[in-house]
């Protein structure tokens, strides 16, 4: 049977991060048939019997993830205390427990990746590994080059201070202009205080790629998995 290094079995059976998972084993809280673990390289597979604080830890899915175009209206969480509907609400039934990768605003369209393993969604969401997000945005406003180009060598807004941002001006219509910005950390409505700052207001904001992972074509609403042999592939550091 496959063996493999135990602070990555962990992350895939969504107990914790690959890092959290070291700083589990050098605290003496993982133990592996009965044995403590000293070392986060040491070799494990789904036939062990591993450990966290003495509960016992299911053996990892296989990793899967799945693109979803998420429409308007849609809150990105499990439950709303608003009773508003959820971006988990009409997935198909046959799809197993998933949980999102980082989030769309409600108002928000486009990309949204699925996946069943919390150890892969955790790192995908990690301004660290610098991982790009770019999003389509019909914005309020002109926009100029020059406040585009401040935008691109980085701003501080209210205290906060926001990494550079790829930016580039598709269209102007009517009062409207049409935006693509890739960025790579994320902050929350980084997109909507980043436009604001330059005098414009967001109208419509659709991502078209996470990643590697691109929308496409796909309807809104429309689920579609990621042919799992292409993962490593896609994500050549996580699988390694």
């Amino acid at each position: 049977m496959e063996k493999e290094r135990i602070a990555k079995f962990l992350a895939r059976a969504g107990v914790a991060s690959r890092r959290d998972a070291e700083r589990l084993i050098e605290a003496g809280r993982v133990a592996l048939n009965g044995a403590i673990v000293r070392h986060p390289a040491t070799l494990v597979s789904a036939a062990d019997g591993l450990t966290v604080d003495g509960r016992a830890v299911a053996a990892p899915q296989q990793t899967r993830i799945w693109r979803y175009h998420k429409p308007a209206g849609l809150v990105t969480t499990a439950r709303d205390p608003e009773g508003r509907p959820t971006v988990f609400s009409p997935l198909p039934k046959t799809l197993p427990r998933v949980i999102s990768v980082g989030r769309l605003d409600v108002n928000s369209e486009g990309l949204l990746l699925l996946t069943n393993n919390g150890g892969l969604a955790r790192y995908l969401e990690q301004p660290a590994q610098g991982i790009s997000r770019t999003y389509r945005i019909r914005a309020h406003g002109i926009a100029s080059e020059a406040a585009l180009a401040e935008l691109g060598q980085g701003v501080t807004i209210d205290g906060v201070s926001y990494r550079p941002v790829q930016i580039t001006l598709d269209r102007r219509q009517g009062s409207n202009s049409w935006l693509t910005m890739t960025l790579k950390e994320g902050k929350n409505r980084e997109i909507k205080k980043l436009l604001e700052h330059i005098g414009l207001r967001v109208a419509r904001l659709i991502r078209i790629s996470y990643g590697p992972f691109q929308l496409g074509k796909l309807e809104p609403g429309a689920v579609d998995e990621v042919p799992v042999r292409s993962l490593p592939r896609l994500l050549p550091r996580y699988f390694s």
